[in-house]
């Protein structure tokens, strides 16, 4: 083996190790962004209720009835035929004398979030369908939510069921009482 051989195969392994450490540390990195960084509040619910309020389960109640035969419509927001941020907005409006806009994606501003949902709070999801794929109901209780299903209409759906859990993305409060 010459000088040069020598030189080279030097070289050559400290090329090596210094691939060896940058490919660890980079490891390690990644790593531990993946058990730490990512945690996230989004997309966890508690739905324990401590005590719900009566009177705003009346008001989702009431609603409900009256919007019950209600058949999904894109873009709708009156008894013919609405859609899931339709159906919030009258809600707020009718029972509430709130005005919130028209969009799921504007609603999805408004007020703050919250881990544990209460009666009146909006509940969000990623759906993928729809104008902007996102989805929004009105908490009751209990798991239990208001909205209007594409495919059944103005329905009440449960947080737990798989396709909503997959689906959920934030709880944001609008009121405070």
């Amino acid at each position: 083996m010459t000088k040069e051989d020598n030189r080279l195969l030097g070289s050559f392994l400290s090329n090596f190790i210094s691939v060896k450490k940058r490919f660890l540390i980079t490891t390690l990195i990644f790593s531990l962004f993946m058990l730490f960084g990512c945690s996230s509040s989004e997309g966890q619910l508690s739905t324990k209720n401590s005590k719900p309020d009566p009177f705003m389960l009346a008001k989702i109640d009431s609603h409900y009835k009256k919007w019950q035969k209600t058949p999904y419509r894109y873009g709708g927001s009156t008894l013919a035929g609405s859609d899931c941020s339709g159906l919030v907005m009258n809600f707020f409006r009718s029972k509430l004398a709130k005005t919130l806009p028209r969009s799921t994606a504007a609603q999805a501003q408004l007020g703050y979030k919250v881990s544990q949902p209460k009666a009146g709070d909006l509940v969000f999801f990623k759906t993928g369908r729809g104008g902007n794929g996102l989805h929004v109901g009105i908490y009751y209780a209990d798991g239990k939510f208001l909205h209007a299903s594409t495919s059944k209409g103005v329905m009440y759906s449960n947080l737990n069921e798989d396709y909503w859990k997959k689906h959920y993305w934030m709880t944001r409060r609008l009121t405070d009482s």
